[in-house]
């Protein structure tokens, strides 16, 4: 089984909904079956590399709001990360822009640690509070989950990898995907949002169901009725 997800690493609640899915693989039986592969997604292509203004006032700004209704809004968000054991840092945040960080993480891949540095730059963005921009930054993150840090640094000073990130941003405004985190399961399935474990674990079963069915399917011998219906349908739904 195959999840595709669509992430930004400075987007709260794909910190949130990739959490929430390893919950749910955890709890699922066929859990060393899945294949888990991260595709980029800038919630803002033109951010700034560095701001004066903090994230609270950032958001207050950009949506017109009370800089207290801006804090609240993302004190909820501390409050859903804390129950599944992230501790976000939002007063500390540093915004900035992320495609480098998409760059680097589809070079991790031929180290075959994309999904370590994914998983370290969500952390280092909302909990270390970290410049993801920096080439610095980046280079030591990139060594911490065994990638070469001097080649990272070689990548970030290049231009390489762009037309990657470019093709994970090109499926994912042909499927019609507008905000993340969007997961696809088997190219079939699409679950937009940071869904509770427990739908993530409902999406799995159901995966896992028409795989074996199709299985037993084409294990049928050729005496079967050819009218009989040996296979699942191939259309998709969303969830």
């Amino acid at each position: 089984m195959k999840i595709e997800i669509w992430s930004d690493f400075v987007c709260p609640f794909c910190y949130i909904g990739k959490r929430r899915l390893e919950i749910a693989l955890d709890k699922f039986e066929h859990k060393n079956e899945v294949e888990l592969v991260f595709k980029s997604f800038e919630l803002d292509p033109n951010a700034k590399k560095e701001y004066k203004e903090s994230i609270h006032e950032i958001i207050a700004n950009k949506y017109g709001i009370p800089l207290e209704q801006a804090k609240a809004s993302n004190d909820q968000l501390i409050l859903q990360a804390k129950a599944i054991g992230l501790d976000y840092n939002f007063d500390d945040l540093k915004p900035t822009n992320t495609f480098d960080a998409h760059r680097l993480v589809h070079f991790a891949k031929t180290y075959g640690k994309d999904k370590e540095l994914t998983e370290r730059l969500l952390k280092a963005y909302f909990v270390d509070s970290l410049n993801l921009s920096d080439p610095k930054v980046l280079s030591e993150l990139a060594c911490e989950v065994g990638v070469d840090g001097a080649k990272a640094l070689v990548v970030l000073e290049s231009d390489e990898y762009t037309s990657e990130v470019r093709m994970d941003e090109q499926i994912a405004s042909d499927i019609g995907v507008t905000g993340v985190p969007f997961f696809v399961f088997n190219n079939k399935y699409a679950v937009s949002g940071a869904q509770p474990p427990e739908l993530f674990l409902e999406v799995l079963e159901k995966v896992k169901s028409e795989e074996l069915s199709e299985i037993s399917a084409k294990n049928i011998t050729t005496d079967v009725d050819s009218n009989d219906s040996l296979t699942c349908s191939d259309g998709k739904c969303s969830i």
